[in-house]
Parts: C-alpha cells; structure tokens; sequence
C-alpha cells in the first residue's frame, strides 16, 4: 500500500504575460502549496478503480474521466485507489491536479514503475507538473516551467475562504481585460512575513479582477479576510473562487479561521501553515 498527501496549491501572485496560438495563457506565478488537503492511498489490485471518501466525496463522482484515474492511465499501474477528498472541488487551489500528482507519486512508489515523460503529465492539466514536487517555485509558461525561487520564503500562514460556489475558470480568461501584462517582480531576501506580505502587495493576481465580476463573492471573502486581526494580505488563488489571507503565526490564523467560520457557517473555511 503506498498514501501520498494531495495538498491546496495556491497562486500568491499568478500574472497573466500572453497567449499562444493554440490559446492556452502564459503565466508567471509564485506557488506555495498548504498543509491541508486530500490523500490518496493506492492498494494493488488486479483491476484499476477509484473510491471517494471524505467530507467532498459527495461533491466528487468517481467517473472515467476522474483526474486521479487519468493518471493512474498514464503511468500504467493498476491499483484499488482511495481518494479522501476535502478540499472543494473547481475551486482556483489545485485539488484535482494534487490528487492527479499523488496518484502518479503512490503508483510509483507501488509499483517501481518510472513516472510518465513531461508531455504525458502535462496534458492531464496544466497544473500537475506543478503539483508533483509540492514546494515553493515560480512557474512560468502554461504551467510547464518550475524555476526554483531565489530566497527561502520566510515562514507563513494562511486561512482559505471558498464560497460553495464555482467559477467558470474559461469564462474568468474570456473576461481579461489584457492579456499581455508585465511578470512577478525579482524576489528578493525577506526578513519576514510583513516583508513578504509588502513585496506579494506589489504583485497581482490578473484573474481577480474577471472572475470577481462573475462571482461578487470574492468581494465579501476578501473583506472578510482583510478584516481579521493579524491578516497581512488578502487575495484570490488561481482562477478562483477560493481566497487567501496571509498571517504571520498560526495562532492568529486559527482564530481568523474560526471568526470567519462562525460568520459564515456555509463558506468552507480553512487555516493551514505553508509548506517549505
């Protein structure tokens, strides 16, 4: 048996740099992933299938073209797979591309079989490369370029904010209003977590702005965050609808965490510290 962690990805500045012929976006990003999220547990088996449990499997059917069978596909490994789901789904923090990611780490590490090349990982979705190796990076191009950061990030907490509600993350890339802005500006050493706050405060998110005009929501989670005690930066991940506030300890993390959840008992609510 072989288990594997699926943790959040989160986009703390995602820029949105051109568009290739094909249409896919280039990005220029900096990823950190949290520690909450799935887990997979992968069993050898004779014949290939998925179980869904977990506070999300609700949310989850185990149908054919369930990411976590795709990969499963892709590294050729047959196995009973058990997905413990709770981080939402559609939701701009990666949960299905870190499920994909997992799987392909625990039927690795099952069956001794190598990984599938970079062009079979990449077409199961532009965020598993990404995924793969959870750690801090600066990931550029479609999704396919991991630069490694400059500095170490100084340590940092955050609370995650999801409405319930999904975003049409086609619908928040039609909405740009530009598709050619400037990249992340250099990173340079930080001395802590208010500085990494003020140097983020310079960079963007270029989907917050469309996807907030699809989604008011992101409006009310990002108030919510800013206006809790110790929240040095609140901002959208991804191509939403899940928000992030970023906190300098883990105490003043939890409490935020837990005001916002006592407010807003239907927004799925999350503090988690940021993985090194």
């Amino acid at each position: 048996m072989a288990t594997e962690f699926a943790p959040a990805k989160i986009n703390l500045a995602l820029h949105v740099t051109g568009q290739r012929a094909d249409g896919y976006h280039l990005l220029d990003s900096l990823v950190v992933f949290a520690d909450t999220g799935d887990r997979i547990t992968a069993k050898a088996a004779p014949d290939l299938t998925l179980s869904i449990t977990g506070p999300r499997a609700a949310s989850l059917p185990a149908t054919d073209d369930n990411l976590v069978l795709r990969a499963a596909r892709a590294i050729g490994v047959t196995a009973a797979i058990t997905l413990d789901k709770h981080l939402p789904i559609a939701s701009g923090i990666g949960g299905g591309s870190s499920d994909a990611a997992a799987t392909l780490r625990a039927l690795a590490r099952l069956s001794g079989k190598a990984m599938p090349d970079a062009a079979a990982i990449l077409s199961l979705g532009a965020d598993v490369p990404v995924c793969l190796a959870p750690r801090p990076v600066r990931m550029t191009g479609i999704g396919e370029t991991l630069a490694p950061l400059a500095h170490a990030l100084p340590p940092s907490w955050l609370v995650l904010v999801n409405p319930g509600v999904a975003v049409s993350t086609p619908q928040v890339f039609k909405a740009l209003a530009r598709r050619d802005n400037a990249g992340l500006k250099p990173l340079p050493k930080l001395a802590n977590t208010a500085e990494f706050a003020a140097w983020l405060a310079m960079q963007r998110n270029d989907l917050e702005a469309p996807a907030q005009g699809l989604l008011p929501e992101i409006a009310a989670m990002k108030s919510a965050l800013t206006a809790q005690q110790g929240c040095l930066l609140a901002r959208m991940s991804g191509s939403g609808a899940t928000c992030f506030g970023l906190f300098a300890d883990p105490l003043s993390a939890h409490a935020a965490a837990t005001a916002i959840r006592h407010a807003q008992p239907l927004w799925w609510v999350a503090d988690a510290a940021v993985m090194a």
